[in-house]
């Protein structure tokens, strides 16, 4: 196929999400007010508690089987070299720009947190979809698709919970007072995040800071600080993806829930119909998030560019040498489709949930969303390219 039939493949997953985003962002502007803080507050319980956890079941349990298990051991493994690098690529732009010290963590954030979450549900099975795609002709294409990409996004929410939160609560604690701390216990769910913590999800709850304080740590034991983060981890969706993986990978549990002659397929079809529900609503308050960042104005506009160029540039062409790299020792098997996911998790925008980070700990609200809605508009041109690239790559 040439550049551009490729192009036009990759264009097409691009332009829905653009058109379902612009959808929520019109639902969330003050004249419609369908999307308001209120409305996306019980939205992001639902998605949270509910859609998610089906949509993950019912992928992983369909797609996964004990095999399949030995070839995508890299996935975790690549995205988290996607946090890693972008983490580095984030610390020398601080240094350079010579950040704020309360914006630091925001910046190293977006630069090292990407959205495995919408895009990949979205972009991957669109591509298997379209006639012209290098992989449609595979009969399994939409199956490992779906696999795919809801195995990313229960992997990226676990190392969001985990080490970009912890990662951004340092910053927080160390560059702010006390007082601004706890006033941040106090604020108000009102950002619009598909993939809350559940005890973040509701204003009336106490927000709890992580253990990085000096004096909370000399408090705590050990074990103590090993089950809080263990705790953090286990948000829904990571939950959903081990039942899912459990289902697919035991075979007498397999065949009484998976197939057309399965006893209890009834309750994977249920699953799946609750779950199908997740992308558009995510993608809609995803849309209504990026509405904040057209309010702000106050942003230094060299740290705007440095995040542009990380996520846009730096981790793409760091994507395609790791995965080459992974290719020519073997470890990641011969499927196209794999190799065009693993590169695709090092070319998405930041992920809003680095908004919601942000907002929890009361540092860089404003901030965070200029970058974010700047980077998602710069993405839809990017993400296309570099999808047509990766395309041309591993087929």
């Amino acid at each position: 196929m040439g550049f551009v039939d490729l192009f036009v493949v990759a264009l097409m997953p691009v332009v829905e999400i653009l058109l379902v985003t612009a959808v929520g962002l019109f639902l969330s502007i003050e004249k419609i007010s369908l999307l308001g803080p209120q409305a996306s507050n019980y939205m992001n319980k639902i998605v949270f508690y509910l859609l998610n956890p089906c949509l993950l079941v019912s992928n992983l349990a369909k797609a996964i089987t004990y095999k399949s298990l030995v070839t995508l051991w890299f996935m975790p493994l690549n995205v988290l070299l996607t946090f890693l690098i972008g983490s580095a690529l984030g610390w020398i732009l601080i240094k350079i720009t010579k950040t704020p010290k309360h914006l630091r963590g925001t910046l190293i954030g977006c630069c090292s947190t990407g959205n495995l979450g919408n895009f990949p549900l979205i972009v991957i099975p669109a591509l298997c979809e379209e006639s012209d795609s290098p992989f449609s002709r595979a009969s399994t294409c939409s199956t490992n698709a779906q696999a795919y990409a809801s195995l990313s996004m229960a992997i990226t929410a676990i190392y969001t919970w985990s080490y970009t939160y912890l990662l951004m609560s340092s910053y927080a604690v160390t560059t702010t007072d006390q007082t601004s701390i706890q006033s941040s216990e106090q604020a108000s769910d009102s950002c619009t995040e598909p993939l809350l913590m559940p005890s973040y999800s509701d204003g009336s709850e106490k927000l709890e800071l992580p253990l990085t304080d000096v004096q909370g740590m000399e408090k705590v034991s050990l074990m103590e600080k090993i089950v809080h983060c263990v705790k953090k981890m286990l948000v829904p969706s990571a939950i959903g993806a081990i039942i899912g993986l459990i289902i697919g990978g035991v075979s007498p549990i397999r065949n009484v829930l998976i197939g057309n002659d399965a006893p209890l397929r009834v309750v994977d079809s249920s699953a799946a119909l609750i779950g199908q529900a997740a992308v558009p609503v995510m993608t809609l308050i995803m849309g209504a998030n990026l509405l904040e960042g057209l309010k702000s104005s106050k942003m230094n506009v060299s740290a705007i560019l440095g995040v542009i160029a990380v996520r846009n540039v730096c981790l793409p062409l760091s994507g395609i040498g790791v995965v080459k790299a992974a290719e020519k020792f073997g470890i990641v098997g011969s499927d196209s489709l794999y190799h065009f996911v693993l590169m695709f998790q090092y070319a998405v925008p930041p992920a809003i949930n680095v908004g919601t980070i942000a907002q929890l700990f009361n540092s860089g609200q404003a901030e965070t969303s200029i970058i974010l809605f700047w980077t998602y508009v710069v993405a839809a041109i990017s993400l296309t390219l570099w999808s047509t690239l990766f395309m041309s790559l591993v087929t």
